[in-house]
């Protein structure tokens, strides 16, 4: 495949070079090969979208602030929605031709094992237990028989399992899963992995250098979910102005407009509802704000069309027989 860098990418660009402090060229071999399917580079995401009143907040202010929005994620998992809720969202975004994605399970943070709570953070996020396992493959068997076709998974093991049984007709075959930044792989070798364990896009932390993704697309073409600004509780790091060079050198890649200061919002409940409204706000005005910044870089091309949704091909380990 053919390199897609193209055009002015940095800010200041042309001022700085007047002065004798023009950056270091581009190098071709940085820039990722790949796209989605249809051809784009990029898509976008708003996260922490915890139920319809708060998907309603989405819709109204990206029409508002005219920003195209192609998946909406929520991070308190399918078990903290009714039937009813699930179902008024799963229509709400079809109406707007978004992906809407749902988290799977119980996790361990919330558990009451204790390791989580120590230093070392103990397993963290994943599904403790059998129980725990068997949670979130009822959760991703609830939200798909309700429409739902994307589901956040943050265990290697379910994700294994939700492929597994996708790949055999018990879950839709155009369900994705998406690994959660909860569990994100830091390295190539590991986002290789989840890639063949059947995940269809990979949150990776936001913290990760452009030379990572860079090792990391030499490795594997699935798509990445970035936070261009991450959740306090992911770090707080706001790398807006890293939008073009993250899409050059990450692509296919979703980027995420999250919120840093604010609190954390998960599980979710009505006792939070006007932080859940407001942040729903503000995280499509960070949109428009990283939307504008594309645009004034010349950089705001190669977008995926509204309404794009799957992968493409992706490599995956060989399934075991069933017994």
């Amino acid at each position: 495949m053919t390199s897609h860098s193209a055009g002015p990418r940095r800010p200041g660009a042309s001022a700085l070079a007047a002065l004798g402090l023009a950056a270091p060229p581009e190098h071709p071999d940085d820039a990722s090969p790949y796209t989605f399917p249809d051809g784009g580079t990029w898509r976008t995401e708003v996260p922490s979208c915890e139920g319809p009143e708060a998907l309603a907040t989405v819709l109204e202010t990206a029409r508002a602030l005219d920003v195209p929005i192609h998946r909406i994620s929520q991070g308190s998992g399918v078990w903290m929605l009714t039937d009813a809720e699930i179902s008024e969202m799963v229509a709400a975004c079809a109406a707007h031709d978004i992906e809407l994605c749902l988290f799977t399970g119980p996790r361990g943070t919330w558990d009451i094992g204790a390791a989580t709570r120590t230093d070392s953070g103990g397993g963290g996020a994943r599904a403790r237990g059998h129980d725990a396992v068997a949670a979130c493959v009822e959760d991703a068997q609830r939200a798909t028989a309700l429409g739902v076709r994307c589901l956040l998974v943050a265990d290697e093991g379910v994700l294994w399992l939700l492929h597994r049984l996708r790949a055999a007709g018990e879950l839709p075959a155009d369900t994705t899963l998406k690994v959660s930044a909860l569990i994100g792989p830091v390295n190539p070798v590991a986002y290789g992995i989840h890639e063949r364990l059947g995940a269809d896009s990979l949150n990776i932390p936001s913290d990760l250098t452009l030379q990572h993704l860079t090792e990391i697309r030499r490795f594997s073409r699935a798509p990445m979910d970035l936070y261009l600004e991450a959740p306090d509780d992911l770090g707080g790091y706001v790398r807006m102005y890293e939008a073009a060079e993250l899409i050059r050198r990450g692509a296919p890649l979703y980027l995420k407009f999250g919120l840093s200061k604010a609190p954390g919002i998960y599980p979710y409940g009505a006792h939070l509802r006007a932080l859940a409204l407001d942040s729903a706000r503000e995280r499509v005005r960070r949109g428009r704000l990283a939307l504008d910044l594309l645009a004034r870089l010349g950089a705001d091309g190669g977008m995926s069309p509204p309404g794009s949704r799957l992968p493409g091909p992706l490599q995956r380990f060989p399934l075991p027989e069933r017994s």
